[in-house]
């Protein structure tokens, strides 16, 4: 029997309970940092040194943090359903924990590319320093879709929410677009599920959409028992 298509698309509020801190909850700050010095193009071009080291430390914080339970059983539920994820999270905690199918809307903390050639893109583990470069010369950079850049997975992503049997969002203020509006390119006959603390009015409401206002990691044993009748 062919097993449903679960898309789950995934934001900060779930990594938060690994140790990741957000911005969304502290004023727009990332770590102490505007995050229009850190997270923008221009931000590049203005201060390339603070760029490189708050990516550098957000890698090594990455390298300390584990996978939560709601990560874990995202992971479990392969064994049920035919499970795709949508992150807009930078870390690979999905990966660690097991999962298999992750697209990374917002790029990646453990790749890094060229500078000239954004298809270039390398696994990269350790700081990135000035001086590294491509193999024509040229600077490489984080490997993260910066606020005001295109989102090149988005078409990809798109797909997946129109193909969803099942759609669930978990952990996501549902303010960062394009990936807040993924939701709308789902079936609006298929069952939806929000989980988030504090969830965000939906304008276009899903006539399926069940809302679990918990954390993630509470919110994902809720749905893991709700999914059981869907399989």
């Amino acid at each position: 029997m062919k097993k449903k298509k679960l898309v789950v698309l995934t934001g900060a509020g779930i990594s938060a309970e690994s140790g990741i801190k957000t911005f969304r909850d502290s004023d727009g700050l990332w770590e102490g940092h505007n995050v229009t010095d850190v997270a923008t193009p221009e931000g590049w071009r203005k201060n390339p040194a603070l760029v490189l080291d708050f990516y550098n430390q957000r890698r090594r914080q990455l390298h300390q943090v584990k996978p939560n339970l709601a990560h874990k059983i995202l992971a479990e539920l392969e064994q049920d359903f035919d499970v795709y994820i949508i992150t807009q999270n930078v870390d690979n905690l999905h990966e660690k924990a097991g999962s298999t199918k992750v697209l990374h809307l917002h790029g990646e903390l453990l790749k890094v590319r060229s500078t000239k050639n954004h298809a270039h893109v390398i696994d990269w583990h350790d700081d990135l320093n000035f001086g590294d470069e491509d193999d024509s010369g040229n600077q490489l950079r984080p490997h993260i879709v910066w606020f005001g850049e295109e989102v090149p997975a988005l078409e990809e992503a798109v797909n997946l929410a129109q193909q969803a049997d099942v759609f669930a969002v978990i952990g996501t203020s549902l303010q960062v677009y394009p990936a807040a509006g993924l939701i709308e390119f789902t079936n609006e006959k298929i069952h939806h599920y929000y989980i988030d603390p504090k969830p965000a009015k939906i304008t276009n409401m899903r006539a399926h959409l069940e809302v679990i206002p918990y954390v993630a990691s509470e919110g994902m044993v809720i749905l893991r028992e709700k999914l059981k009748a869907l399989k």
